[in-house]
């Protein structure tokens, strides 16, 4: 089925410290964005950046009239950003990466090519990861055991690159402030038997700022966060016997 032009799409961006990299991002959208739909809309959400980025969108939401900026007087996380981002998207669907631009904005239609009526979602995979030794190995960990933990079952499930069709948070309500909504999310959506499909993406270099989520001094506070998500959404499951829907 093609989409066409009539059904609309939210992108937003979570940033963090990205000023050097959210422009282009944005820029990247509305030019991916005007070919696939004529309804659509760009927000970013500032999550308490203390470098240029608040300048820097200041200029793009007042040059661009499908461009909105939503502003976290203080750091709420990536969690919260996620989750301000899903609450102020309007549309049928909604796309959403990091500002980082370690992802490209131009795979977007691989993905939109992917949604058909009998998808709620389609999840990207990277094709290869380009980061650094330590956090490719700390991924490859983190993607093996959270799909083992939490019956997630994705080949990727720290991939930020997600098109998800807005009804799904009529059913699918997120709490995580921290890097773990994405594994909060993804165990919900299937827990809700939804259904997913996966498409690669690419990943690229960090060429501004620094990673947020893994780095040696947050792996800690990351276990703890798991071990608090685990027992709230797969102890009841474990010890009551019920069967968790594949979403596929």
């Amino acid at each position: 089925m093609d989409l066409g032009s009539s059904n609309g799409i939210s992108a937003f961006f979570p940033a963090y410290n990205d000023g050097g990299t959210i422009a282009s991002m944005v820029l990247s959208a509305i030019l991916v964005l005007e070919k696939l739909t004529k309804d659509y809309e760009v927000i970013v959400v500032n999550d308490g950046s203390y470098d240029y980025t608040r300048e820097i969108l200041g200029e793009l939401e007042a040059r661009y009239d499908r461009v909105r900026v939503v502003h976290h007087e203080k750091n709420k996380g990536y969690g919260g950003a996620l989750r301000t981002g899903f609450s102020e998207a309007s549309k049928e669907f909604v796309f959403y990466t990091d500002g980082d631009a370690q992802y490209d904005v131009r795979d977007l239609p691989a993905l939109w090519e992917q949604m058909k009526d009998s998808v709620d979602m389609v999840q990207g995979y990277k094709i290869g990861r380009s980061d650094p030794l330590h956090r490719v190995i700390i991924g490859r960990i983190y993607h093996w055991m959270t799909n083992l933990a939490f019956g997630i079952h994705l080949k990727d499930v720290d991939c930020d690159f997600r098109l998800i069709r807005r009804s799904i948070f009529d059913d699918v309500h997120l709490e995580s402030d921290s890097g773990v909504i994405c594994v909060e999310m993804m165990t919900k959506i299937r827990q809700g038997g939804f259904r997913i499909r996966e498409v690669p993406v690419h990943h690229y270099h960090r060429a501004y700022g620094q990673s947020q989520f893994f780095n040696f001094r947050r792996i800690f506070r990351v276990g703890r966060d798991l071990l608090k998500l685990w027992w709230q959404l797969r102890w009841p499951q474990l010890v009551g016997g019920g069967r968790q829907a594949d979403g596929s």
